[in-house]
Protein backbone atom coordinates (compact mmCIF):
# COMPACT_ATOMS: atom_id res chain seq x y z
CA UNK A 1 0.00 0.00 0.00
CA UNK A 2 2.54 2.53 -1.02
CA UNK A 3 1.55 6.28 -0.37
CA UNK A 4 -0.13 5.83 2.09
CA UNK A 5 0.48 7.23 5.60
CA UNK A 6 1.36 4.66 8.70
CA UNK A 7 1.43 4.83 12.38
CA UNK A 8 3.72 1.95 13.14
CA UNK A 9 3.41 0.51 10.61
CA UNK A 10 -0.19 0.34 10.19
CA UNK A 11 -2.54 2.67 8.24
CA UNK A 12 -4.00 4.84 10.47
CA UNK A 13 -7.64 5.27 9.00
CA UNK A 14 -9.37 4.41 5.79
CA UNK A 15 -9.17 7.69 4.54
CA UNK A 16 -5.98 7.19 3.78
CA UNK A 17 -5.68 3.73 2.05
CA UNK A 18 -5.07 4.47 -1.85
CA UNK A 19 -7.59 2.21 -2.68
CA UNK A 20 -10.52 4.35 -0.73
CA UNK A 21 -8.90 7.33 -2.22
CA UNK A 22 -9.23 6.03 -6.01
CA UNK A 23 -12.78 4.63 -5.57
CA UNK A 24 -13.67 7.81 -3.74
CA UNK A 25 -12.68 9.52 -7.29
CA UNK A 26 -14.21 6.74 -9.21
CA UNK A 27 -17.66 7.68 -7.46
CA UNK A 28 -17.53 11.33 -8.18
CA UNK A 29 -16.35 10.64 -11.68
CA UNK A 30 -19.93 8.53 -11.96
CA UNK A 31 -21.47 11.35 -10.42
CA UNK A 32 -20.03 13.76 -12.91
CA UNK A 33 -20.88 11.42 -15.89
CA UNK A 34 -24.45 10.24 -14.96
CA UNK A 35 -25.45 14.14 -14.34
CA UNK A 36 -25.44 13.95 -18.33
CA UNK A 37 -28.39 11.05 -18.53
CA UNK A 38 -31.68 11.46 -19.64
CA UNK A 39 -34.18 12.49 -16.38
CA UNK A 40 -36.22 9.18 -17.81
CA UNK A 41 -33.24 7.51 -16.14
CA UNK A 42 -33.02 9.16 -12.81
CA UNK A 43 -34.46 6.23 -10.78
CA UNK A 44 -33.05 3.95 -13.62
CA UNK A 45 -29.50 3.79 -15.02
CA UNK A 46 -28.58 7.35 -12.91
CA UNK A 47 -29.35 5.84 -9.58
CA UNK A 48 -28.00 2.02 -10.08
CA UNK A 49 -24.42 3.15 -11.76
CA UNK A 50 -24.55 6.12 -8.77
CA UNK A 51 -25.32 3.54 -5.97
CA UNK A 52 -22.88 0.95 -6.59
CA UNK A 53 -20.14 3.54 -7.36
CA UNK A 54 -20.72 4.81 -3.99
CA UNK A 55 -20.53 1.50 -2.65
CA UNK A 56 -17.20 0.42 -3.44
CA UNK A 57 -15.37 3.24 -1.67
CA UNK A 58 -18.18 3.15 1.11
CA UNK A 59 -17.34 -1.25 2.02
CA UNK A 60 -13.85 -0.78 2.29
CA UNK A 61 -14.33 2.10 5.29
CA UNK A 62 -16.71 0.22 6.50
CA UNK A 63 -14.54 -2.92 6.28
CA UNK A 64 -11.67 -0.82 7.48
CA UNK A 65 -13.62 0.05 10.60
CA UNK A 66 -14.55 -3.34 11.84
CA UNK A 67 -13.03 -5.28 14.77
CA UNK A 68 -12.09 -8.08 12.85
CA UNK A 69 -10.06 -8.90 9.61
CA UNK A 70 -11.86 -11.45 8.36
CA UNK A 71 -14.98 -8.68 8.33
CA UNK A 72 -12.77 -6.02 6.57
CA UNK A 73 -12.19 -9.06 4.01
CA UNK A 74 -15.72 -9.70 4.20
CA UNK A 75 -16.70 -6.08 3.07
CA UNK A 76 -13.63 -5.99 0.31
CA UNK A 77 -15.47 -8.85 -1.20
CA UNK A 78 -18.41 -6.49 -1.31
CA UNK A 79 -16.67 -3.61 -2.50
CA UNK A 80 -15.34 -6.20 -5.47
CA UNK A 81 -19.17 -7.41 -6.39
CA UNK A 82 -20.01 -3.62 -6.69
CA UNK A 83 -17.24 -3.13 -8.87
CA UNK A 84 -18.55 -5.78 -11.21
CA UNK A 85 -21.86 -4.08 -10.98
CA UNK A 86 -20.65 -0.73 -11.50
CA UNK A 87 -18.75 -2.09 -14.92
CA UNK A 88 -21.96 -3.95 -16.06
CA UNK A 89 -23.98 -0.72 -15.46
CA UNK A 90 -21.11 1.31 -17.93
CA UNK A 91 -21.28 -1.05 -20.34
CA UNK A 92 -25.30 -0.95 -20.46
CA UNK A 93 -25.03 3.23 -20.70
CA UNK A 94 -23.08 2.92 -23.47
CA UNK A 95 -25.02 0.09 -25.14
CA UNK A 96 -28.23 2.68 -25.08
CA UNK A 97 -25.88 5.51 -26.53
CA UNK A 98 -25.74 7.37 -23.24
CA UNK A 99 -21.61 6.97 -23.22
CA UNK A 100 -19.59 6.93 -26.14
CA UNK A 101 -16.82 5.29 -24.62
CA UNK A 102 -16.67 4.10 -20.88
CA UNK A 103 -12.83 2.88 -21.38
CA UNK A 104 -11.74 5.15 -18.92
CA UNK A 105 -13.34 4.58 -16.02
CA UNK A 106 -13.52 0.80 -16.78
CA UNK A 107 -9.35 0.94 -16.65
CA UNK A 108 -10.21 2.89 -13.12
CA UNK A 109 -12.93 0.33 -12.03
CA UNK A 110 -9.66 -2.85 -13.23
CA UNK A 111 -7.11 -1.00 -10.87
CA UNK A 112 -9.25 -0.54 -8.24
CA UNK A 113 -10.37 -4.48 -8.76
CA UNK A 114 -6.64 -5.30 -8.57
CA UNK A 115 -6.10 -3.08 -5.78
CA UNK A 116 -8.55 -4.50 -3.52
CA UNK A 117 -7.70 -8.13 -4.33
CA UNK A 118 -4.19 -7.80 -3.32
CA UNK A 119 -5.67 -6.03 0.06
CA UNK A 120 -7.63 -9.13 0.31
CA UNK A 121 -4.57 -11.44 -0.51
CA UNK A 122 -2.24 -9.43 1.83
CA UNK A 123 -4.79 -9.55 5.29
CA UNK A 124 -5.73 -13.46 4.54
CA UNK A 125 -1.72 -13.65 4.79
CA UNK A 126 -1.90 -11.73 8.02
CA UNK A 127 -4.82 -13.23 9.39
CA UNK A 128 -2.82 -16.88 8.99
CA UNK A 129 0.13 -15.68 10.15
CA UNK A 130 -1.52 -14.41 13.26
CA UNK A 131 -0.94 -11.09 13.25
Amino acid sequence: MDGNKMVNGKISDFNEMRVWQMSMKLAESIYRLSNNFPKSEMYGLTSQLRRCAVSIPSNIAEGFSRKSTKEFIQFLYISLGSCSECETQLIIVKRVGYLESEREIVISLVSIRKMIYALIASLDKRKTNGK
